[in-house]
């Protein structure tokens, strides 16, 4: 009898690790579950930043080909511009020696002007001269 119970004892052992160790594998599978859960979050959670990251690239880069064809026109502008710049530097080389030239009449003239004065004075003077002389 003695060698049943002992036996007894040993199986109820066994029962007991047994359970023991079901439980503790119970738990470090739920352990590990919880912590690949874990893991599959952070990468849902990394897929959508991607996700969202790849949108705003993609805003840029729609920004930037709009911003593209901006520069074009106006640098396109720009270069009409050019044709009216310089016709307008040249309007305005002519204008300065337009105004030499005006400057050198106006010289003349009032140098004309200076004679023609000069001349009456002395004719009137020469007429007077010859009315007081008879």
């Amino acid at each position: 009898m003695e060698q049943k119970e002992k036996e007894k004892k040993e199986e109820m052992g066994r029962d007991e690790v047994a359970e023991a160790l079901a439980d503790v594998f119970s738990n470090v599978s739920l352990m590990v579950k919880g912590e690949l859960e874990v893991a599959n979050n952070r990468l849902l959670m990394l897929e959508k930043m991607n996700e969202r990251v790849t949108e705003e690239y993609s805003r840029f880069g729609d920004v930037a080909s709009g911003l593209r064809v901006f520069v074009e026109q106006l640098s396109n502008k720009n270069r009409s511009f050019e044709d009216y710049v310089q016709q307008i530097d040249t309007i305005d080389q002519q204008v300065t020696e337009f105004e030499a030239v005006v400057s050198k009449l106006d010289e003349y003239v009032s140098m004309l002007e200076k004679k023609v004065v000069s001349a009456y004075r002395s004719t009137a003077s020469e007429q007077s001269i010859s009315n007081y002389t008879r």
